[in-house]
C-alpha cells in the first residue's frame, strides 16, 4: 500500500493528467478499427494545424512542399506531407519547438545512431505516454507500484547515483548492469519477491543465462517480462522462460515519438492508434506523435525497419488495433570485455553523459572484433578536451576491463540499411 501511495502521489504531482488520459485508453481499448482510425484523423488535423500556426520549422517546412494543414481531408491524406528527416530534428531543434505555454519535461535520448537529441515535451503528452505503458501492464495484471526487477543502467556520477537510489526506492524497483557473481546472487534473491521484469531485452537474455548456467534458484511469481530498447531475438524465449517462467513481451517506441506498440497475451505487438499514427514506408517506419505539442513530431522516418500485418487482421485478445508484425532495426549484442560482460547500451550512458554534462555531442560507431578491445569511431574532431572526457566516461562503465582505440573524423559506415551505433563481429 505504501508503494502505491507513493505511485498516485507522484503522478498527481509530476504528471496530472495521466488520470484523464487513463479513463480515456479504457474507453478506446474497445473501439473499432473505423472509429480509431477516425480519431486518429481528428487528432491529425488539429496536430498539423497546431505546428502549421506555432513552430517556423514547420510553416517553411509545410509551405516548401506545397503543403497546408487544410489539404487533409481523410486519413490517406497524410501521405501529402513532407517526412521529417533525424537531420531536421538535429539541426533544427529549436524552429520545430513551438510557442507551447504549458509544463514541459526535458527529454534526451542519444538514438540508436548515436546522434544526441533532446527537447521539451509537454506534460500532457508525457502523462498520455505513461497512460499508454499502464494500459499495456493492465493486460497482464501488473501495476507499476509493485515491485520490479529493472534491467538498465545509472549513472556513476555521485550526486546522479543516489538520485537513482532514491528515485528507485520511490518507484519500488531494484536494478542490475552488470554481471559479476555477487549482483547477480543478489539481483535473483530479490526477483523472488517481485511481480514483474522490464528493460533492455539484451541484459534481461543474458541475465536468464547465467541463472540457468549457474543453477542459481529461479524466480517465482513472475506475471510479465517487458523488454524494450532493443530487438528480442527468438532465441531469447527458451532461455528466459527456463529462469522466470515466461517468454520476454515487446514494447515498442522511442523518445520522440513515445510508444508505438506493447504486445499482449496473444503475442501480437498492438499499435498505440491514439497516440501515434504508423506507416510503413519501403519497410521503413515514419511516425507521428498524435498527442505532441510542444514538439511535434509529424511524419518521421524513425531509422526502424518494420513490418505490419495486414489490416484485416484480427487478434483473438479482441482489441482492433493495428498490428506491427516485426521490428527489425533494433539490434542489441553484448558488449565482452576480458573478464565482463556489459550491455550494448552502455555507449548510450557514455554519449548521452558527455552530452548532458559537458555539451559534447557526437555522432559514434563503435566495432569488436576481438574481447577486450574496441574501435571508437567518432565523425566529429575531437579536441584534446573532448578526448579526455570521452577517456573519463569509458573508464567509470569499463575500468580497465577494455582497451579502446578512438579514430575521429571518421565517415560512419551504415549495416544492411540503417546505421548501427555498435557492431560486432564475435
Amino acid at each position: 500500500m505504501l508503494y502505491k501511495f507513493l505511485y498516485k502521489i507522484g503522478s498527481f504531482i509530476r504528471n496530472p493528467s495521466i488520470k484523464k488520459h487513463l479513463i480515456f485508453l479504457e474507453k478506446s481499448n474497445g473501439w473499432s478499427s473505423d472509429k480509431l482510425k477516425e480519431y486518429q484523423l481528428q487528432k491529425i488535423k488539429k496536430i498539423v494545424a497546431f505546428a502549421y500556426e506555432n513552430s517556423s520549422f514547420y510553416k517553411s517546412h509545410f509551405s516548401s512542399n506545397n503543403f497546408h494543414p487544410s489539404d487533409i481531408k481523410e486519413l490517406s491524406d497524410v501521405k501529402n506531407i513532407p517526412i521529417l528527416e533525424k537531420v531536421d530534428v538535429l539541426t533544427s531543434n529549436a524552429k520545430i519547438h513551438t510557442n507551447f505555454k504549458g509544463k514541459t519535461f526535458t527529454a534526451i535520448t542519444s538514438g540508436s545512431s548515436g546522434q544526441s537529441l533532446s527537447f521539451q515535451r509537454d506534460e500532457s503528452a508525457d502523462s498520455f505516454n505513461r497512460a499508454t505503458i499502464q494500459k499495456g501492464y493492465l493486460w497482464y495484471g501488473v501495476y507499476p507500484w509493485q515491485l520490479n526487477g529493472y534491467f538498465w543502467g545509472f549513472n556513476f556520477n555521485f550526486l546522479k547515483k543516489n538520485k537513482t537510489i532514491i528515485l528507485d526506492f520511490l518507484q519500488n524497483r531494484f536494478r542490475i548492469f552488470n554481471y559479476n557473481s555477487y549482483n547477480l546472487k543478489r539481483f535473483v534473491k530479490k526477483l523472488n519477491k517481485a511481480t514483474y521484469i522490464h528493460g533492455y531485452s539484451s541484459m534481461i537474455y543474458q541475465t536468464a543465462k547465467l541463472i540457468n548456467e549457474r543453477g542459481l534458484l529461479k524466480p517465482k511469481g513472475i506475471k510479465m517480462i517487458k523488454g524494450t530498447s532493443e530487438k528480442i531475438f527468438k532465441n531469447y524465449h527458451d532461455e528466459v522462460i527456463k529462469a522466470f517462467g515466461s517468454k520476454i513481451i515487446s514494447e515498442y517506441g522511442a523518445t520522440e515519438s513515445g510508444i508505438i506498440a506493447f504486445e499482449c497475451l496473444e503475442g501480437n505487438m498492438h499499435i498505440n492508434m491514439e497516440g501515434v499514427l504508423v506507416e510503413e514506408i519501403n519497410h521503413e517506419i515514419v511516425v507521428t506523435n498524435l498527442q505532441m505539442k510542444s514538439f511535434p513530431i509529424i511524419r518521421y522516418k524513425l531509422g526502424d525497419y518494420i513490418e505490419l500485418e495486414s489490416d484485416l487482421k484480427k487478434c483473438k485478445c479482441g482489441r482492433n488495433h493495428r498490428i506491427l508484425k516485426e521490428v527489425t532495426g533494433r539490434v542489441g549484442l553484448p558488449i565482452y570485455g576480458k573478464s565482463e560482460i556489459y550491455p550494448s547500451f552502455t555507449f548510450y550512458y557514455i554519449f548521452k553523459n558527455l552530452d548532458s554534462q559537458y555539451s559534447i555531442k557526437l555522432n559514434y560507431q563503435i566495432i569488436q572484433k576481438e574481447k577486450g578491445i574496441l574501435l571508437v569511431k567518432i565523425e566529429q574532431k575531437l579536441t584534446n578536451k573532448q578526448i579526455k572526457k570521452l577517456h573519463t566516461e569509458f573508464v567509470k562503465y569499463f575500468n580497465n576491463d577494455i582497451q579502446y582505440t578512438i579514430e575521429d573524423e571518421y565517415i560512419l559506415q551504415s549495416n544492411e540499411g540503417k546505421l548501427k551505433s555498435f557492431i560486432s563481429h564475435l
